[in-house]
Protein backbone atom coordinates (compact mmCIF):
# COMPACT_ATOMS: atom_id res chain seq x y z
CA UNK A 1 0.00 0.00 0.00
CA UNK A 2 1.48 3.68 -0.86
CA UNK A 3 1.88 5.93 2.04
CA UNK A 4 1.79 9.57 1.39
CA UNK A 5 2.15 11.98 3.52
CA UNK A 6 0.94 15.03 1.39
CA UNK A 7 -1.83 16.77 3.01
CA UNK A 8 -5.36 17.47 1.54
CA UNK A 9 -6.01 20.87 0.70
CA UNK A 10 -9.00 20.90 3.86
CA UNK A 11 -6.35 19.41 6.40
CA UNK A 12 -3.63 21.86 5.26
CA UNK A 13 -5.54 24.68 5.64
CA UNK A 14 -6.94 23.17 9.12
CA UNK A 15 -3.23 22.93 10.36
CA UNK A 16 -2.66 26.62 8.71
CA UNK A 17 -5.11 28.09 11.10
CA UNK A 18 -3.98 26.24 14.63
CA UNK A 19 -0.85 27.14 13.72
CA UNK A 20 -1.84 30.89 13.23
CA UNK A 21 -3.74 30.64 16.07
CA UNK A 22 -1.29 28.89 18.38
CA UNK A 23 1.50 31.01 17.61
CA UNK A 24 -0.80 34.29 18.07
CA UNK A 25 -1.45 32.81 22.00
CA UNK A 26 2.08 32.32 23.45
CA UNK A 27 3.21 28.79 21.87
CA UNK A 28 4.78 29.05 18.73
CA UNK A 29 7.71 26.75 19.40
CA UNK A 30 5.16 23.86 19.16
CA UNK A 31 4.56 24.80 15.59
CA UNK A 32 8.62 23.71 14.91
CA UNK A 33 7.10 19.96 15.10
CA UNK A 34 5.49 20.89 11.24
CA UNK A 35 8.62 21.77 10.08
CA UNK A 36 10.52 18.62 10.07
CA UNK A 37 7.76 16.83 7.63
CA UNK A 38 9.41 16.69 4.29
CA UNK A 39 8.24 13.98 1.61
CA UNK A 40 11.46 12.08 0.37
CA UNK A 41 11.49 11.57 -3.41
CA UNK A 42 13.56 9.10 -5.30
CA UNK A 43 16.78 8.64 -4.54
CA UNK A 44 19.29 8.99 -6.95
CA UNK A 45 22.65 7.67 -8.99
CA UNK A 46 26.11 8.33 -9.19
CA UNK A 47 27.01 11.51 -11.02
CA UNK A 48 31.11 11.38 -11.16
CA UNK A 49 31.49 9.13 -12.78
CA UNK A 50 28.38 9.31 -14.61
CA UNK A 51 26.33 6.04 -14.41
CA UNK A 52 24.66 4.34 -17.58
CA UNK A 53 21.26 5.40 -16.37
CA UNK A 54 21.78 9.31 -15.72
CA UNK A 55 23.69 9.80 -18.94
CA UNK A 56 21.18 8.67 -20.85
CA UNK A 57 18.47 10.35 -18.92
CA UNK A 58 20.28 13.40 -19.08
CA UNK A 59 20.65 13.10 -23.17
CA UNK A 60 16.80 12.95 -22.50
CA UNK A 61 14.61 9.62 -23.04
CA UNK A 62 12.40 10.84 -26.03
CA UNK A 63 15.60 11.92 -28.16
CA UNK A 64 18.66 10.34 -26.73
CA UNK A 65 22.29 11.10 -28.63
CA UNK A 66 24.58 8.23 -28.34
CA UNK A 67 24.11 4.79 -30.37
CA UNK A 68 24.51 3.04 -26.78
CA UNK A 69 21.45 5.14 -25.17
CA UNK A 70 19.61 5.16 -28.29
CA UNK A 71 19.60 0.75 -27.59
CA UNK A 72 19.23 1.36 -24.03
CA UNK A 73 15.64 3.28 -24.69
CA UNK A 74 14.52 0.73 -27.24
CA UNK A 75 15.24 -2.27 -25.10
CA UNK A 76 13.30 -0.64 -21.82
CA UNK A 77 11.12 2.10 -23.17
CA UNK A 78 11.56 5.85 -22.10
CA UNK A 79 9.98 5.51 -18.14
CA UNK A 80 12.94 3.58 -17.42
CA UNK A 81 15.01 6.74 -17.80
CA UNK A 82 12.77 9.18 -15.89
CA UNK A 83 13.35 6.82 -13.07
CA UNK A 84 16.16 6.94 -13.20
CA UNK A 85 17.30 7.78 -9.40
CA UNK A 86 15.37 4.52 -8.83
CA UNK A 87 17.54 1.38 -9.59
CA UNK A 88 16.79 -0.79 -6.52
CA UNK A 89 16.00 -3.76 -4.80
CA UNK A 90 13.67 -2.65 -1.75
CA UNK A 91 14.83 -5.50 0.64
CA UNK A 92 18.33 -6.61 -0.24
CA UNK A 93 19.61 -6.63 3.00
CA UNK A 94 23.53 -6.79 1.68
CA UNK A 95 22.45 -10.13 -0.02
CA UNK A 96 23.74 -8.40 -3.44
CA UNK A 97 25.55 -11.47 -4.95
CA UNK A 98 22.45 -13.67 -4.26
CA UNK A 99 19.55 -11.78 -5.35
CA UNK A 100 21.47 -10.16 -8.41
CA UNK A 101 22.20 -12.77 -11.41
CA UNK A 102 25.10 -12.45 -13.74
CA UNK A 103 24.07 -10.31 -16.62
CA UNK A 104 21.80 -8.14 -14.76
CA UNK A 105 23.88 -5.90 -12.58
CA UNK A 106 23.72 -2.35 -13.71
CA UNK A 107 19.33 -3.04 -13.88
CA UNK A 108 19.89 -4.78 -10.13
CA UNK A 109 18.04 -7.78 -11.60
CA UNK A 110 14.85 -5.54 -12.47
CA UNK A 111 13.45 -6.05 -15.80
CA UNK A 112 12.58 -2.56 -16.53
CA UNK A 113 16.02 -1.49 -16.72
CA UNK A 114 17.17 -3.92 -18.48
CA UNK A 115 18.57 -1.76 -21.53
CA UNK A 116 21.36 -1.22 -18.87
CA UNK A 117 22.56 -4.35 -19.09
CA UNK A 118 23.05 -4.05 -22.98
CA UNK A 119 26.53 -5.69 -23.61
CA UNK A 120 28.18 -3.07 -25.41
CA UNK A 121 31.98 -1.33 -25.89
CA UNK A 122 30.16 2.20 -27.08
CA UNK A 123 28.59 3.34 -23.64
CA UNK A 124 29.67 6.73 -23.29
CA UNK A 125 32.62 7.20 -20.78
CA UNK A 126 34.18 9.58 -18.28
CA UNK A 127 37.32 10.09 -18.22
CA UNK A 128 39.73 8.73 -15.13
CA UNK A 129 42.77 8.35 -14.07
CA UNK A 130 44.24 6.02 -11.43
CA UNK A 131 44.89 8.01 -7.53
CA UNK A 132 42.82 9.80 -5.70
CA UNK A 133 39.37 10.39 -7.21
CA UNK A 134 36.45 12.33 -5.44
CA UNK A 135 33.20 10.71 -6.05
CA UNK A 136 29.91 12.14 -6.00
CA UNK A 137 26.19 10.34 -5.93
CA UNK A 138 23.65 12.82 -7.21
CA UNK A 139 21.16 12.05 -3.80
CA UNK A 140 17.48 12.95 -4.69
CA UNK A 141 16.41 11.88 -1.20
CA UNK A 142 20.09 11.09 1.13
CA UNK A 143 19.23 8.27 3.31
CA UNK A 144 21.74 6.92 5.98
CA UNK A 145 24.08 3.83 4.55
CA UNK A 146 27.15 2.90 3.43
CA UNK A 147 28.41 3.66 -0.37
CA UNK A 148 30.90 0.73 -1.86
CA UNK A 149 32.40 0.88 -4.85
CA UNK A 150 33.58 -1.56 -7.38
CA UNK A 151 36.32 -1.53 -10.44
CA UNK A 152 36.12 -4.16 -13.40
CA UNK A 153 39.65 -6.20 -13.32
CA UNK A 154 42.46 -6.23 -15.89
CA UNK A 155 40.61 -8.32 -18.89
CA UNK A 156 37.25 -6.64 -18.71
CA UNK A 157 35.51 -7.05 -21.68
CA UNK A 158 32.51 -4.59 -22.21
CA UNK A 159 31.26 -6.47 -25.43
CA UNK A 160 30.12 -9.34 -22.73
CA UNK A 161 27.18 -8.93 -20.10
CA UNK A 162 28.69 -8.09 -16.45
CA UNK A 163 29.46 -10.86 -14.13
CA UNK A 164 29.99 -10.56 -10.70
CA UNK A 165 33.50 -12.34 -11.70
CA UNK A 166 34.81 -9.68 -13.72
CA UNK A 167 34.44 -7.44 -10.29
CA UNK A 168 37.37 -7.28 -7.90
CA UNK A 169 36.18 -9.20 -4.91
CA UNK A 170 36.84 -6.33 -2.65
CA UNK A 171 35.74 -2.76 -2.78
CA UNK A 172 37.98 -0.67 -3.53
CA UNK A 173 35.96 2.67 -1.95
CA UNK A 174 34.19 2.60 0.88
CA UNK A 175 32.16 5.32 3.13
CA UNK A 176 29.44 4.84 5.36
CA UNK A 177 26.87 8.18 6.00
CA UNK A 178 29.53 10.74 3.64
CA UNK A 179 29.27 13.93 3.53
CA UNK A 180 26.42 16.02 1.47
CA UNK A 181 27.56 18.67 -1.01
CA UNK A 182 24.75 20.88 -3.02
CA UNK A 183 22.47 18.10 -2.67
CA UNK A 184 25.22 15.25 -3.28
CA UNK A 185 26.92 12.64 -1.57
CA UNK A 186 31.02 13.29 -2.19
CA UNK A 187 33.20 10.92 -1.02
CA UNK A 188 37.18 10.00 -1.89
CA UNK A 189 38.53 7.03 -3.08
CA UNK A 190 41.74 5.74 -4.63
CA UNK A 191 41.42 4.03 -8.07
CA UNK A 192 43.70 1.42 -9.21
CA UNK A 193 45.72 1.39 -11.97
CA UNK A 194 43.74 0.08 -15.67
CA UNK A 195 43.96 0.90 -18.91
CA UNK A 196 41.44 1.21 -21.40
CA UNK A 197 37.90 0.78 -20.60
CA UNK A 198 36.48 -0.24 -17.64
CA UNK A 199 33.46 -0.10 -14.95
CA UNK A 200 32.89 1.27 -11.72
CA UNK A 201 29.86 -0.48 -9.97
CA UNK A 202 28.41 1.40 -6.98
CA UNK A 203 26.35 -0.43 -4.11
CA UNK A 204 24.70 1.88 -1.52
CA UNK A 205 22.97 -0.11 1.05
CA UNK A 206 20.71 1.92 3.23
CA UNK A 207 21.60 1.14 7.06
CA UNK A 208 17.88 2.20 8.23
CA UNK A 209 16.12 -0.30 5.49
CA UNK A 210 16.99 -3.43 3.74
CA UNK A 211 16.88 -1.32 0.54
CA UNK A 212 20.29 -0.64 -1.73
CA UNK A 213 20.83 1.25 -4.70
CA UNK A 214 22.96 -0.22 -7.55
CA UNK A 215 24.60 1.65 -10.62
CA UNK A 216 27.33 0.70 -13.20
CA UNK A 217 29.46 3.54 -14.58
CA UNK A 218 31.73 3.41 -17.58
CA UNK A 219 35.28 4.87 -17.09
CA UNK A 220 38.45 4.78 -19.36
CA UNK A 221 41.31 5.18 -18.45
CA UNK A 222 43.21 5.71 -21.84
CA UNK A 223 45.06 4.17 -23.93
CA UNK A 224 43.37 0.83 -25.37
CA UNK A 225 40.50 2.35 -26.36
CA UNK A 226 40.83 6.37 -25.56
CA UNK A 227 43.00 8.39 -24.34
CA UNK A 228 43.36 10.28 -21.03
CA UNK A 229 43.03 14.10 -22.54
CA UNK A 230 38.80 13.10 -23.21
CA UNK A 231 39.63 12.46 -27.08
CA UNK A 232 38.13 8.80 -27.80
CA UNK A 233 39.15 6.78 -30.84
CA UNK A 234 37.86 3.24 -32.71
CA UNK A 235 34.60 2.52 -33.80
CA UNK A 236 33.85 1.44 -29.94
CA UNK A 237 34.80 4.63 -28.27
CA UNK A 238 31.57 6.06 -27.02
CA UNK A 239 31.55 10.23 -25.84
CA UNK A 240 31.92 11.39 -22.72
CA UNK A 241 28.74 11.47 -20.65
CA UNK A 242 27.53 14.59 -18.62
CA UNK A 243 25.28 14.21 -15.17
CA UNK A 244 21.57 15.55 -15.24
CA UNK A 245 21.45 19.17 -14.21
CA UNK A 246 19.55 20.44 -11.39
CA UNK A 247 16.99 21.82 -14.28
CA UNK A 248 16.71 18.52 -16.17
CA UNK A 249 15.75 16.75 -12.76
CA UNK A 250 13.00 19.32 -11.99
CA UNK A 251 11.73 18.92 -15.51
CA UNK A 252 11.81 15.13 -15.92
CA UNK A 253 10.20 14.72 -12.27
CA UNK A 254 7.09 15.04 -13.80
CA UNK A 255 7.45 12.43 -16.04
CA UNK A 256 8.13 10.27 -13.19
CA UNK A 257 6.46 7.12 -12.01
CA UNK A 258 8.02 6.73 -8.79
CA UNK A 259 6.01 7.62 -6.08
CA UNK A 260 7.65 10.13 -3.74
CA UNK A 261 5.48 9.60 -0.96
CA UNK A 262 6.82 5.88 -0.37
CA UNK A 263 8.30 2.44 -1.05
CA UNK A 264 6.85 0.22 -3.72
CA UNK A 265 8.35 -1.82 -6.89
CA UNK A 266 8.19 -1.82 -10.62
CA UNK A 267 5.02 -1.02 -11.99
CA UNK A 268 4.21 -1.91 -8.92
CA UNK A 269 5.44 -5.36 -8.58
CA UNK A 270 8.67 -6.00 -10.22
CA UNK A 271 10.78 -5.54 -7.32
CA UNK A 272 8.23 -7.61 -4.92
CA UNK A 273 8.40 -10.65 -7.35
CA UNK A 274 12.10 -10.60 -8.53
CA UNK A 275 13.24 -10.68 -4.74
CA UNK A 276 10.20 -10.56 -2.09
CA UNK A 277 7.91 -8.84 -0.27
CA UNK A 278 9.39 -5.36 1.40
CA UNK A 279 10.08 -1.98 1.41
CA UNK A 280 10.52 -0.65 -2.17
CA UNK A 281 9.19 2.20 -4.04
CA UNK A 282 5.36 1.68 -5.24
CA UNK A 283 4.78 3.21 -9.12
CA UNK A 284 1.89 4.51 -10.83
CA UNK A 285 0.67 4.10 -14.32
CA UNK A 286 2.56 5.37 -16.54
CA UNK A 287 0.37 8.78 -17.28
CA UNK A 288 1.44 9.26 -13.36
CA UNK A 289 -1.75 11.31 -12.64
CA UNK A 290 -1.24 14.10 -14.31
CA UNK A 291 -3.36 16.02 -17.10
CA UNK A 292 -1.93 16.64 -20.54
CA UNK A 293 -0.87 20.22 -19.63
CA UNK A 294 1.32 18.34 -16.66
CA UNK A 295 -1.08 19.76 -13.82
CA UNK A 296 -2.11 17.60 -11.41
CA UNK A 297 -5.94 18.26 -10.34
CA UNK A 298 -7.74 18.73 -7.43
CA UNK A 299 -6.20 17.72 -4.27
CA UNK A 300 -3.38 16.41 -5.71
CA UNK A 301 -2.46 20.11 -7.04
CA UNK A 302 -3.49 21.75 -3.45
CA UNK A 303 -1.35 19.11 -1.52
CA UNK A 304 1.17 20.15 -3.96
CA UNK A 305 1.28 23.45 -2.97
CA UNK A 306 0.98 22.87 1.00
CA UNK A 307 4.25 20.25 0.73
CA UNK A 308 6.09 23.33 -1.52
CA UNK A 309 4.93 25.59 1.50
CA UNK A 310 6.68 23.31 3.80
CA UNK A 311 9.65 22.68 1.55
CA UNK A 312 10.33 26.16 1.60
CA UNK A 313 9.85 26.49 5.42
CA UNK A 314 13.13 24.55 6.04
CA UNK A 315 15.91 23.47 4.30
CA UNK A 316 16.12 20.47 1.50
CA UNK A 317 16.82 17.40 3.01
CA UNK A 318 19.72 16.80 0.89
CA UNK A 319 21.00 20.05 2.23
CA UNK A 320 20.92 18.72 5.71
CA UNK A 321 21.65 14.96 5.65
CA UNK A 322 18.22 14.11 6.50
CA UNK A 323 17.36 10.47 6.19
CA UNK A 324 13.59 10.95 5.10
CA UNK A 325 12.63 9.18 8.43
CA UNK A 326 10.90 11.99 9.87
CA UNK A 327 7.84 11.65 7.17
CA UNK A 328 5.81 10.41 10.08
CA UNK A 329 5.91 13.41 12.04
CA UNK A 330 3.65 16.02 10.05
CA UNK A 331 0.57 14.17 11.16
CA UNK A 332 1.95 13.42 15.44
CA UNK A 333 2.87 17.27 15.14
CA UNK A 334 -0.26 18.63 14.25
CA UNK A 335 -2.26 16.46 16.80
CA UNK A 336 -0.11 18.19 18.73
CA UNK A 337 -0.85 21.30 17.63
CA UNK A 338 -4.23 20.87 17.82
CA UNK A 339 -4.10 20.02 21.66
CA UNK A 340 -1.88 22.18 22.67
CA UNK A 341 -4.46 25.00 20.62
CA UNK A 342 -7.32 23.40 22.68
CA UNK A 343 -5.27 23.94 26.14
CA UNK A 344 -4.70 27.30 25.15
CA UNK A 345 -8.06 28.49 24.46
CA UNK A 346 -9.24 26.66 27.10
CA UNK A 347 -6.70 28.18 29.55
CA UNK A 348 -8.21 31.44 27.72
CA UNK A 349 -11.81 31.25 28.67
CA UNK A 350 -11.20 30.06 31.97
CA UNK A 351 -9.11 33.07 32.72
CA UNK A 352 -11.82 35.19 30.92
CA UNK A 353 -14.89 33.41 33.22
CA UNK A 354 -12.69 34.27 36.66
CA UNK A 355 -12.33 37.61 36.17
CA UNK A 356 -16.02 38.19 34.84
CA UNK A 357 -16.52 36.01 38.38
CA UNK A 358 -14.07 38.56 40.43
CA UNK A 359 -15.64 41.97 38.72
Amino acid sequence: MTVRTAWTAQGAETARRIAVRTAACGVAPLALVLTTAETATSHGSMSDPVSRVAACFAEGPESPQSAACKAAVEASGTQAFYDWNEVNIPNAAGKHKEIIPDGKLCSAGRDKYKGLDLARADWPASDVAAGAHTFKYKATAPHKGTFQLYVTKEGYDPSKPLKWSDLEAEPFAEVTNPKLENGSYVFDGKIPERSGRHLVYSVWQRSDSPEAFYTCSDVDFGGGGGSANGTKSGSDAGAAPAAPSDRQIAGGSERSTVDHGGHGGDDGKDAHDAHGSGTGHSEESGESGLKPNGAKDGADAAAAEDAKDAKDAKPDLAETGGDGSTTGIAVGGAAVLAIGTGVVFATLRRRAALGRHRA
